[in-house]
């Protein structure tokens, strides 16, 4: 008798952890209706193109990089929708927008006559006034999968990014040509593969990497009013691209 107490004593405690175990499970994993918000550390996916001086007699231009590779790390931010138990909705992005005001010439009294030394006022040139835009935006759908470890969920999906930069300049100056302005564009595309920890209910961190994307860009630059733009524009195919590293909440 004392035995089997003994032996009822101790399997009890083990029956109330297993369950425990798989209740703290089912709570982890993410359900139908849930929401996420994660800051995410990946690449720089924004692109711009400075607008050009319209006092140049040649001009000559290549596209924007998009390889990965090429740019800095950046702080974003991702949100997400279980629209199912083990699918999810993504979307993130972000704005940017500067405005810098232009001064106008202020001129001297140096002239091609001047001496060196002289004592002459040097001209001030013009300000120009810029505005510059910047924003990318992209959107997915992950499959999540459900594994024998607590809270570990490993995913795939796919993704879909549109990146614009837009750079304008005007100086107030006699030899001005109007308005220069410098465009840049990307489309991109991606598989993607990760794998989230969700550490409590509410609390998750991830990583994430692309095995194949790809990424067209088109950039474009209007030096002087009326003029058409001059185009360049480039493809690229990245294989194991945009590591990225997340820390985000559920609710």
């Amino acid at each position: 008798m004392k035995i089997r107490k003994l032996l009822i004593l101790a399997v009890i405690p083990m029956m109330c952890l297993t369950a425990n175990a798989q209740c703290d499970k089912e709570s982890k994993a993410p359900k139908k209706g849930d929401f996420t918000v994660a800051a995410t550390v990946s690449y720089n996916s924004y692109t711009s193109m400075k607008a050009l001086p319209g006092s140049w007699s040649d001009y000559s231009i290549q596209a924007v990089p998009s390889n990965w590779n090429d740019k800095q790390l950046m702080i974003g931010i991702e949100g997400g929708w279980f629209f199912s138990d083990l699918w999810k909705l993504t979307l993130g992005g972000g704005l940017s927008i500067t405005s810098n005001p232009g001064y106008s010439a202020v001129p001297g009294t140096i002239d091609e006559n001047t001496e060196a030394g002289d004592g002459s006022i040097p001209n001030y040139k013009a300000v120009a006034s810029q505005s510059d835009i910047q924003f990318n935006v992209f959107t997915g759908v992950d499959r999540y999968f459900k594994t024998s470890v607590c809270g570990l969920m490993p995913y795939v999906g796919v993704r879909a990014g549109y990146a614009y930069g837009r750079n304008s300049a005007f100086a107030d100056e006699e030899d001005s040509m109007g308005k220069s302005i410098g465009e840049s564009f990307n489309i991109r595309g991606a598989v993607t593969f990760g794998v989230d920890y969700f550490l409590t209910a509410g609390f998750y961190v991830g990583a994430q990497v692309d095995p194949v994307a790809y990424t067209y860009n088109k950039t474009t630059v209007k030096p002087q009013a009326g003029l058409g733009n001059l185009e360049a524009n480039s493809n690229n195919i990245s294989v194991l691209a945009a590591p990225t590293i997340k820390f985000g909440f559920k609710f």
